[in-house]
């Protein structure tokens, strides 16, 4: 078994984004590391979530394992 020096996880988010507060909460929750990029604070992480999401500037974009999904329960 190896070890990963970090989070497996990524979730792009944007403060006034209600999606991206309840995807963090629910991996706090789910006692599940996560690396935050938030898109006001890292404006040059904006090109990345642009080619994640086809070029919508949409959040939360969470990776995790290489697979990106859009939005957060079923919202974006």
């Amino acid at each position: 078994m190896t070890q990963a020096s970090e989070p497996a996880v990524i979730i792009y988010t944007h403060p006034d984004c209600a999606f991206s507060a309840a995807a963090k909460m629910d991996y706090r929750h789910r006692n599940v590391a996560y690396i935050e990029i938030d898109v006001s604070k890292e404006p040059d992480k904006i090109p990345d979530l642009l080619k994640l999401t086809g070029g919508e500037r949409l959040t939360p974009v969470i990776v995790e394992n290489g697979q990106a999904t859009v939005g957060f329960k079923g919202g974006s």
